[in-house]
């Protein structure tokens, strides 16, 4: 036997299904219908605890499937059965519990009798699995009647005490507080119950604790590695086609660990849905390429990564796509821009790569929205910790989960948060170019995560204490930091940023060689391209990003070759200015 819980949103409720698993009959002593006598004895010890389930339960309900052919009642339990089966002895047919449907009211989830499962395991065809129900699947049928339901039902699982048989069964208590997942009517995103009221508590449990798709009781997400889904009968999938059955049906188009990730970020970022993709940039092209149409026209900015760089002034041309480049301050040409041309989007940074520099989202937003642009924010350098970038008025916005989300140093990712409207545009192009994410790699982002608020108060820490430090050091020609005030946007960044970040440019004073010697001389960080993860990284743009081009060329970015970003981790603040300063004397 194989007890599976299934949520049902068209009647909002929880459906218990059991079915019986075929298995040819193995030739033994006992005869070719062991099993089949084997099978009998436990459906009637489980229809023994179901029934005990009715009576406690008014709403409880047991039907079966209508389109049984040659189905035959078991004389016992009263269940349709079908099946043929050959065994070559005298008796032909074969009972097989047929897909019986026992409804409970919502928001319960429970687990069947030890005894049951003991022997559901003896029999070597049978798995006990408990999945989580959360109101977020209702849909709108979903009453205040059926509240009051669930309400009674959990008042009397307290005082009733269940039995199947001669050992009780186990029921869990409160679980709307274990596993609900609450959605705020008129809300552009996901609000999770009260009792989680900060960043850090919804990046641990969203997805996972507050309602997932994934059927287990264990703690952790599991990595549901697979290529493709199943569908048990052809009108199964006629039904998942015609959109009355829900399923991924291939890897590249979903996956259970992935969508538990996707839930994670948007509870974070406040947003209706989330797309995570195979890396940063492949977040930022599919975006580019499903939003804006052949021909159009997009505002970016001066100072950003380098790549996306590279797409915007060489792939989107070959698709008619133009882009003004402003300065991240320059609302002037910003709004000249938006008056002289048909605007499809405006992208940028906030911080900016790698000089930190700030947007002013909220104005941005106002501005681009009279004018029916949309407003896409790289939020890689805040985090969803320390800015709300849909909150300010973005329509969306993409991380390089690689960096800070991840947090380790060990997996590429990128996700693109906001309205499900414009996510799903992006998601079906995402369907086509392919880019999806591994399911390995979604768990090492979901565990990352659960740290994410103790690595970022760390990185946001040293880092402001170190930009200080630097700003004060003789050998320092000058920092990049939003949390300082020589910074041009340090008000704006005070204004829309609850922290600064982790990461701190810094240009010594020196020359190419004098700038390489003192990052030679550090002693904690590593030489590496990347930044925001539990490891110090330290880079020289000029030699790590734009060694292939000229130092003239170099100085239009404003890539001087003494500039250093210098991303903090979460080592001791005191060792890391011990190293940063030994560092500098060496020079």
């Amino acid at each position: 036997l194989n007890f599976v819980w299934n949520t049902n949103s068209s009647t909002d409720s929880l459906s218990f299904f059991c079915f019986f698993t075929r298995e040819r009959a193995r030739p033994s002593s006992r005869g070719s219908n062991y099993i089949f006598d084997l099978l009998n004895s436990e459906i009637n010890n489980s229809m023994a605890a179901v029934s005990s389930y009715a009576r406690a339960f008014p709403s409880f309900e047991c039907r079966s499937e209508p389109d049984f052919s040659g189905s035959l009642p078991h004389p016992k339990a009263g269940v349709r059965f079908s099946g043929k089966y050959n065994s070559g002895s005298n008796r032909s047919q074969v009972y097989g519990l047929s897909s019986l449907i026992f409804r409970f009211p919502p928001n319960f989830v429970r687990q069947l009798s030890i005894k049951a499962r003991r022997n559901c395991s003896n029999i070597g065809v049978a798995q006990v699995v408990a999945a989580s129900w959360s109101n977020n699947q209702a849909g709108p049928e979903f009453t205040p009647a059926a509240n009051a339901v669930d309400s009674s039902a959990s008042a009397a699982v307290t005082s009733i005490g269940i039995t199947a048989g001669d050992e009780e069964v186990a029921v869990v208590e409160n679980a709307d507080c274990n596993d609900q997942n609450v959605q705020i009517k008129g809300s552009t995103g996901v609000k999770y119950a009260s009792f989680l009221n900060s960043d850090g508590s919804v990046a641990i449990h969203a997805g996972e604790r507050l309602g997932r798709g994934i059927v287990t009781d264990a703690i952790t997400t599991p990595v549901v590695n697979t290529s493709a889904y199943f569908f048990n009968k052809t009108s199964d999938l006629i039904d998942f086609k015609e959109k009355r059955r829900a399923s991924f049906e291939y890897g590249r188009y979903g996956n259970p660990t992935t969508v538990v990730l996707e839930e994670k970020i948007s509870a974070l970022e406040g947003a209706e849905s989330t797309l995570i993709v195979a890396s940063g940039m492949c977040a930022s092209t599919v975006m580019f390429l499903a939003l804006v149409p052949a021909g159009g026209h997009i505002v970016t900015t001066t100072d950003c990564y380098r790549k996306t760089r590279v797409f915007i002034e060489t792939i989107l041309p070959k698709m008619g796509i133009t882009a003004t480049v402003i300065d991240p301050a320059d609302m002037g040409t910003l709004e000249l821009t938006l008056n002289q041309k048909k605007v499809d989007l405006f992208f940028t940074e906030s911080p900016t790569n790698p000089f930190l520099r700030c947007v002013d989202i909220e104005l941005v937003s106002k501005l681009c929205r009279e004018k029916g642009a949309l407003v896409c924010i790289d939020g890689t350098f805040a985090t969803p910790l320390n800015q709300k970038a849909l909150a300010l008025g973005a329509d969306l916005v993409v991380h390089s989960a690689t960096k800070f989300l991840g947090g380790h140093n060990d997996v590429l990712a990128g996700c693109i948060s906001g309205p499900e409207k414009l996510v799903s545009v992006i998601r079906n192009l995402h369907h086509i170019l392919g880019g999806a994410l591994n399911p390995n790699a979604a768990y090492l982002i979901i565990r990352g995560m659960k740290t994410l608020h103790l690595r970022v108060q760390q990185q946001n820490s040293t880092a402001l204490r170190m930009a200080e430090i630097l700003e004060a050091h003789p050998k320092v020609k000058h920092v990049y930091y939003p949390g300082l005030p020589s910074h041009p946007e340090y008000h704006l960044a005070k204004k829309q940023m609850t922290g600064f970040g982790g990461v701190v440019s810094f240009e010594v004073d020196g020359d190419l060689l004098t700038t390489a010697k003192f990052v030679d001389a550090l002693r904690i960080p590593y030489i590496a391209p990347s930044f925001g993860g539990c490891e110090s990284i330290v880079d020289q743009p000029a030699i790590m990003s734009y060694w292939d081009l000229s130092q003239s060329d170099r100085a239009k970015y404003g890539i001087l070759d003494n500039l250093v970003r210098f991303s903090f981790g979460v080592e001791d603040f005191d060792d890391v200015k011990a190293d940063v300063l030994q560092a500098l004397d060496s020079i």
